[in-house]
C-alpha cells in the first residue's frame, strides 16, 4: 500500500494537470483581459507581458543560482566544517546594484504606462458619464442628451471619455475586454478613457461591478456595444427623440379615448425639456433606427438567469396585452394606493416628472429597444418583464424595485399584497414597455 499511494498521488496530479492545460487551450474567452480591443487594452496587456518577461527572467536566473548551490555546497562526509564570511562590500554592494537595476525595469514601463492611461482624454472624445446604483448602471451622454440603463453603445475607432460618479455606495466600472477597471467613489468623480479599435464595428462586450456594494453586487452587469459610426449615429438619432409607441408583438392597438399615442414610427429627434409633450402619430415611414440585432448577440451576452418557479404569470394574457391601457396604468396608479412609476422612472416626452439626477429608476424613454434589463440580468422578453414587475425583489434581492403584483409576498412589509396590479394590467404595462422602441 505505501507504494502504491504515491503512485495514485502522481496519477491524480497528471490529470489535474492535464485537465488545466486542455481548458487553458480553448479559444472562447468572453472575459479575457488579454487582448488588444482598445488602446488603454494594448497598453496595460504590453506592460504585462513586459513584466512577465523580466520577472521570468530573474525567477529562472535565482532558481538555477539557488539549484546550483544547494547542489556545489551540499554536505559531504569527511568534510570540514565551511569557512565563515564576515561581510565582503563588493558582494554586498553587487547584490544591491543587481536589485535597483531590476526595480528600474519594472518602474520605467510601469510609470510610463501609467502616466499615458491618466492624461486628460484627447480632445474631441465622446463624454460618457457613468453613475453607479444599487444595482444596475446609468450611463448619460450629455453631449447628445441621452440617458440610457445597462447598455452601453460606442462608435468604434472613437475616443470615449468616461466620468465615473456614485450614487450610493462604491462601484467598480469595467470591461475585461476593452480594458479599463475604475472604481466609482461617492462625492468624486473618477475618469478613464480609451478608444475602441476601428475594426470592431458591430461587437458584444461584458461589463461587471468589480467592487463588492451589496447583497446583489454579482447581479450588476453590462453590455457594451461597440459599432460603426453611422451604425451609432442611427441609434443616438433615435434616442434623443421622445418616447412614441411603436408596434410590439402582441400589442393590441391604442383605444382612441385613452389619450394614448396610436402605433407609430418614432419622430424625429427635437429638444424635450421636463414637461408632458403630447406625441403625434408619423405620417410616412421613417427609416428603422439602429439596435444591436438581436440574432447577432453571442451567447456571452444573453443572460441565463433562471426566474424563480414559484414566480408564476398567466402568459396567456401577454398576447392580449394593450399597450394603451398599460400607459395608462404605468402613470397613474392612485387607485391602487400605490405611486406612479414615472415617480421614479423618467420617459421622455411622457409626463416626465423629474430631472435626470432626481431619477431613482433606470431611464424608460426607450426601453423597448434594450436587451436586457434589471442590471443585464434578464432578458427583455415579455415573461421576464412581466414577471419582474409582478415582484422585481423576489428576482433579484434588494432591489428597490416595489412589488407590485396582488397576491405577492412583499420583502419589505413581510406580508402578502392585498392592493395591486393583476396578470392582466401587468400584460398591458408589458405591451406599453415593449412598444417604446
Amino acid at each position: 500500500m505505501s507504494h502504491k499511494r504515491p503512485r495514485q498521488i502522481a496519477l491524480a496530479a497528471f490529470v489535474a494537470v492535464a485537465v488545466l492545460a486542455l481548458a487553458a487551450c480553448g479559444e472562447f474567452h468572453p472575459n479575457s483581459t488579454f487582448n488588444h480591443n482598445s488602446d488603454l487594452n494594448t497598453d496595460i496587456d504590453g506592460l504585462w507581458n513586459t513584466l512577465l518577461f523580466w520577472g521570468t527572467v530573474v525567477f529562472v536566473f535565482v532558481e538555477l543560482l539557488l539549484v546550483f548551490t544547494i547542489f556545489r555546497f551540499r554536505k559531504r562526509a569527511g568534510q570540514p566544517a565551511p569557512k565563515q564570511t564576515h561581510g565582503n562590500a563588493a558582494l554586498e554592494i553587487t547584490w544591491t546594484i543587481i536589485p535597483a537595476l531590476i526595480l528600474a525595469m519594472i518602474a520605467v514601463p510601469t510609470v510610463k504606462t501609467i502616466f499615458k492611461t491618466q492624461a486628460p482624454a484627447p480632445a474631441g472624445s465622446l463624454d460618457v458619464e457613468v453613475i453607479g446604483h444599487q444595482w444596475w448602471w446609468e450611463f448619460r451622454y450629455p453631449s447628445l442628451g441621452i440617458v440610457t440603463a445597462n447598455e452601453l453603445y460606442l462608435p468604434a475607432g472613437r475616443t470615449v471619455s468616461f466620468k465615473l460618479t456614485t450614487r450610493d455606495v462604491l462601484h467598480s466600472f469595467w470591461t475585461p475586454q476593452l480594458g479599463g477597471k475604475r472604481d466609482l467613489i461617492t462625492n468624486h468623480t473618477n475618469l478613464l478613457w480609451y478608444t475602441p479599435n476601428a475594426d470592431l464595428t458591430e461587437n458584444v462586450w461584458n461589463g461587471f461591478c468589480t467592487e463588492y456594494c451589496g447583497s446583489s453586487h454579482a447581479n450588476m452587469r453590462f453590455h457594451v456595444y461597440t459599432v460603426s459610426t453611422d451604425k451609432f449615429d442611427s441609434w443616438v438619432h433615435n434616442q434623443q427623440a421622445a418616447a412614441v409607441m411603436s408596434p410590439a408583438p402582441g400589442a393590441a392597438p391604442a383605444a382612441a379615448s385613452t389619450g394614448a399615442v396610436p402605433a407609430a414610427t418614432p419622430v424625429k429627434a427635437t429638444p424635450v425639456k421636463a414637461a408632458p409633450v403630447a406625441a403625434t402619430p408619423v405620417a410616412a415611414a421613417a427609416p428603422a433606427a439602429y439596435v444591436f440585432p438581436a440574432e447577432k448577440l453571442p451567447p456571452h451576452a444573453i443572460p441565463k438567469t433562471p426566474i424563480p418557479a414559484d414566480l408564476t404569470f398567466d402568459d396567456a394574457l401577454l398576447a392580449q396585452g394593450d399597450a394603451a391601457r398599460g400607459h395608462e396604468l404605468l402613470t397613474n396608479m392612485s387607485n391602487m394606493g400605490k405611486a406612479p412609476c414615472v415617480t421614479c422612472h423618467n420617459i421622455r416626452g411622457q409626463q416626465q416628472l423629474m430631472k435626470d439626477n432626481e431619477a431613482r429608476g433606470p431611464n424608460l424613454t426607450h426601453v423597448g429597444s434594450r436587451h436586457t434589463f434589471g442590471g443585464g440580468l434578464f432578458v427583455a422578453d415579455a415573461k421576464s418583464l412581466a414577471r419582474w414587475i409582478k415582484n422585481a425583489p423576489h428576482m433579484k434581492p434588494g432591489s428597490l424595485m416595489p412589488t407590485l403584483g396582488v397576491g405577492e409576498y412583499n420583502a419589505m412589509t413581510k406580508q402578502k399584497m392585498t392592493v395591486g396590479l393583476d396578470d392582466r394590467q401587468i400584460a398591458d404595462i408589458v405591451a406599453y414597455l415593449q412598444a417604446l422602441k
